[in-house]
């Protein structure tokens, strides 16, 4: 009996060890089996990691179909923070993470300390050593580390770009065991002809609030682990049609095993959508040759429009800058260079306003044939009196025009003629057909920057001056385009071309169709006719026509202001109008030196225009001198290319610089065919270098508009506000003292 206790015991132990063994295999089908889908989920969950991948952006494209803008491969590693802290607890055990302190501004405004994992020492201590070993390290800035894991911890730190592909090669071999560091190829922004165009195509940035981007895309079902955002346009047509160029993101989803390594072939992907092309206007040869053009000066602009339907076929700004060095962010010396610049390489001369001198007569005649009174004839003895002011013409002290036309007016830029004409019209027609033209309006262009410009008039006035009147002294002012009046080169060629056209004012056109990667047109903008001087302003296309000839009487016949403006294309003339702003800047040595605006306004061929052009040059000594070749160059580069005559070879333009050089006169030695005309709109000796430039001092003596017969539209334009008699001098030549006035501008003398 004895002998049967240790049989019992052992096979109560053998019982007890089936009942274990049942309960757990039991238990193992109940979670491998019946919950293993469950669980099987829940962990696949655990160990998913997402990740945003930005769209490729599209592309910007002339008229033509030649990329402006593009995109290039740009082979990146980034540090996926979190990951790499995880590991490294994980590496640790469970003791506390090093922690730093940092100021931290509550809801309220107060300061408090707070405590934050220290990213570099993880780094350092972590990935550095590794990378090192396989000498791929490189220096970066823990300050910047540990405040983009403060700020962005879902957006992965860019800790090098633009490898080489035998650098990033060895990054694809050796990051295995490196958990959170990724290396992938990158599409970013390039811009391949450099500084062309780009204060049209402006440039590309990281986005200003990834917090919100993020928040948005959450509400839309969509959150990531790590967020990759896209780039979006910083300026121009970069930022204008953004929405359209930025596509949709895609999925990276990745399997990690308990390590935090991921797993091989888990990847799952979903791929970005590309975003839309966008076809400009711009015909990027003539682009090149208009910017190529302007580097005979060192402020400078340029528009040329097709004139039967105000698309932009170039517009350039000089100097100008270069995109590139916007992507993927502008150095921080770089930025304050640009801005710090005095000739300003960050504006768009083109679509900012000046003075427009004289060119501005073409509306005040256009005004005068509106009104009915452009048949009228009035006399030049070589100024006009208004109460006890004499306002003087530029020909005054040297001759007189004697009595003109209208066209007579317009040849020989004669202010007292426009003096006494615009007065005749009134200034509320003068006002009523700048505004049918554009002027002092924005122009719908989807560029940032634009300045309307002032069409001066009774209603400024009262903006500016309430307790003042207007009086036949500023309708003269405004006559010859002074006083408050300003316009921009854009809104000068669009009142060339609508002259040219006979009459028809189009919206400017840049944006010409929105395309999407499949080749289906999204969006095709429409040509938009602003208003038309005949069937709105009520004028014929018989008076438009003595407009347009004594444009051509500009350039074409003796004693016209603008013989440098005629064309060497054969069988081709062109019209136009000069203009001379004179003003006055202070340079780096407080001295004040003379900086005129010069203007030309042009069209061509004068008999079936294609072309209107505006070309404006600071610091040039004429406008018929200096502006006036410049245009006519174009033009005739322009025929060329549209002949097959001319080919250009498209590449990488530096960007153009500024300077602040006083451009005495502009000779291309271009093989003008012989004209009966005299050179009056200068005394100047005509280098035969391409540009004949000096440096102004302020004790030297300043060009005088007596001296210069083409000082049409000089003008000071002093720090304060000028009165309206300011400037002026009695009929016998005594100096006479103003009366204070509270108004801009004032009355000058100039041609």
């Amino acid at each position: 009996m004895k002998k049967s206790r240790p049989v019992f015991r052992l096979v109560f132990l053998a019982i007890m060890i089936l009942v274990g063994l049942g309960v757990l295999v039991s238990k193992l089908w109940w979670l491998e089996v019946v919950r293993g889908s469950y669980y099987t989920a829940k962990m696949r969950k655990g160990s998913l990691v997402t990740v945003r991948l930005p769209a490729v952006r599209g592309e910007i494209k002339d008229r033509n179909g030649i990329p402006l803008v593009e995109n290039r491969a740009s082979f990146e590693v980034n540090f996926y923070l979190p990951d790499m802290v995880r590991a490294y607890q994980k590496e640790h055990g469970k003791p506390p993470l090093r922690e730093e302190k940092y100021r931290h501004t509550d809801s309220k405004g107060n300061l408090e300390d707070r405590d934050e994992t220290d990213i570099p020492f993880i780094v350092k201590n972590t990935i550095i050593p590794r990378l090192q070993k396989l000498g791929l390290e490189q220096d970066y800035n823990a300050e910047r580390l540990q405040v983009h894991y403060r700020i962005n911890k879902l957006v992965p730190y860019n800790y090098r770009q633009d490898l080489d592909f035998e650098t990033m090669a060895r990054f694809l071999e050796n990051n295995v065991g490196l958990p959170g560091l990724d290396a992938e190829v990158k599409p970013v922004r390039h811009y391949p002809y450099g500084s062309l165009a780009a204060h049209l195509l402006g440039y590309v940035g990281a986005p200003r609030d990834i917090n919100k981007m993020q928040r948005e895309e959450a509400e839309n079902g969509k959150t990531y682990s790590f967020y990759q955002p896209d780039m979006e346009g910083k300026a121009q047509i970069e930022q204008a049609m953004d929405s359209y160029l930025r596509g949709k993101p895609g999925t990276r989803t990745l399997h990690t095993d308990a390590k935090n390594q991921i797993l091989e072939g888990s990847e799952q992907l979903e791929p970005p959508t590309p975003g839309d092309n966008v076809f400009l206007t711009i015909d990027a040869r003539l682009q090149y040759v208009v910017e190529d053009t302007l580097r005979v000066a060192g402020r400078a602009s340029c528009v040329v429009v097709d004139v039967n339907s105000g698309d932009i076929l170039a517009m350039a700004s000089v100097p100008s800058y270069d995109p590139n060095k916007f992507v993927p962010a502008v150095d921080p010396k770089e930025w304050v260079r640009l801005k710090q610049d005095d000739t300003s390489p960050l504006i768009n001369r083109a679509i900012n306003a000046y003075v427009p001198g004289s060119t501005y007569k073409t509306v005040t005649a256009l005004a005068g044939l509106r009104a009915g009174v452009g048949g009228n004839r009035y006399t030049c003895t070589g100024g006009v009196s208004y109460g006890n002011t004499f306002m003087k013409c530029w020909i005054f002290g040297k001759g007189q025009h004697g009595t003109l036309d209208l066209e007579g007016g317009l040849k020989n830029s004669c202010n007292a003629f426009f003096f006494q004409y615009g007065n005749a019209a009134g200034i509320d027609q003068i006002d009523a057909v700048g505004h049918m033209l554009g002027l002092g309006q924005l122009s719908g262009l989807p560029l940032s920057g634009e300045n309307p410009g002032i069409l001066d008039g009774p209603a400024h006035l009262m903006q500016v001056n309430p307790r003042d009147k207007w009086r036949p002294g500023l309708t003269a002012n405004v006559a010859i385009g002074q006083g408050s009046v300003l316009a921009s080169p854009l809104q000068m060629a669009m009142v060339a071309a609508t002259i040219a056209n006979g009459g028809t004012c189009y919206y400017p056109r840049l944006v010409d169709k929105i395309v999407s990667p499949d080749g289906k047109i999204v969006q095709q903008e429409p040509i938009k006719v602003r208003s038309n001087l005949i069937t709105d302003g009520g004028m014929t296309a018989e008076q438009i026509e003595h407009v347009r000839h004594g444009m051509w009487r500009v350039v074409n016949e003796e004693g016209g202001t603008a013989r440098k403006g005629r064309l060497a294309t054969k069988g081709v003339q062109a019209a136009g109008k000069t203009g001379t702003a004179q003003v006055w800047r202070i340079n780096s040595q407080g001295q004040k030196v003379q900086d005129n605006n010069t203007l030309f306004i042009a069209f061509a061929p004068y008999d079936k225009p294609k072309y209107a052009i505006c070309v404006l040059i600071q610091g040039g000594k004429s406008g018929g001198g200096v502006p006036a070749p410049v245009a006519a160059k174009i033009l005739d580069e322009a025929f060329a290319l549209d002949k097959g005559e001319m080919k250009v070879q498209l590449a990488a333009l530096e960007p153009a610089a500024g300077n602040f050089k006083f451009i005495e006169s502009i000779d291309f030695n271009r093989d003008i065919p012989a004209a009966a005309t005299s050179d009056q709109e200068t005394v100047e000796t005509v280098a035969s270098a391409s540009t004949n430039v000096s440096d102004v001092a302020s004790n030297a003596p300043a060009p005088s508009i007596r001296e210069e017969a083409d000082a049409e539209g000089s003008v000071e334009q002093p720090k304060k506000k000028r009165g309206l008699l300011d400037n002026f001098f009695n009929f016998g030549g005594e100096k006479k003292k103003p009366k204070p006035d509270k108004r801009p501008g004032g009355i000058f003398f100039h041609r």
